[in-house]
């Protein structure tokens, strides 16, 4: 992958499970405005920077499907996890993992089994949570990169929502949101934000 594909990955929108990460947001809008400034949102919502659950996922989802969420949110726990240090994939992709991994391997495990049709990545990379930062160029490396966050990373931080975010070009925003409140959502769909 490219620097200037990095954060325009499709053609067409598609929807996206994350859990915002905020403590991060600075450096990534940054990164996505140096990109492709169509691509940063001006929802006041979206968290541009977010370690991924699942996606794809379905792009016109029912009120059924964010139940399913929803039900999934709420019987998962909040949990504080570390980013320490920038790591790079074969790709060139740079970004930071999160300690633990296994809750959010679960979480992944958790919505993929609710949605057999939607596999991580579309089944292209094995599950391996990560927050992107950006990517190997002549001018970007794991160094300069680790020095550009120094005063953001390590960190601790804390996943407390589910949330699904719609990427097009010009469009992106949340459609959805959950807590994670570690208990049973009453009657499954507690969304914060309807989907649009």
């Amino acid at each position: 992958m490219t620097a200037d594909r990095l954060y325009s990955m499709a053609p067409i929108g598609h929807s996206v499970l994350v859990v915002p990460v905020p403590e991060l947001e600075r450096f990534v809008r940054a990164r996505w405005q140096h990109y492709d400034s169509a691509w940063v949102s001006d929802d006041p919502a979206f968290v541009h920077a977010h370690i991924t659950v699942l996606a794809p996922f379905r792009a016109d989802p029912t009120a059924s499907d964010l139940a399913r969420v929803a039900e999934i949110a709420g019987t998962t726990d909040p949990f504080p996890f570390a980013l320490d240090e920038v790591d790079e994939f074969p790709n060139g992709l740079l970004h930071v993992r999160p300690d633990p991994e296994a809750p959010f391997v679960e979480l992944t495990r958790r919505l993929w089994a609710a949605f057999p049709d939607c596999p991580p990545y579309g089944g292209a990379f094995e599950v391996a949570p990560h927050l992107t930062l950006d990517q190997r160029s002549s001018s970007v490396t794991r160094a300069s990169t680790s020095a550009a966050v120094a005063d953001l990373v390590p960190t601790m931080a804390r996943a407390q929502r589910l949330e699904l975010q719609w990427y097009e070009t010009g469009r992106c925003h949340v459609r959805s949101s959950w807590p994670m409140s570690g208990q049973h959502a009453k009657d499954g769909h507690d969304a914060e934000r309807d989907v649009a």
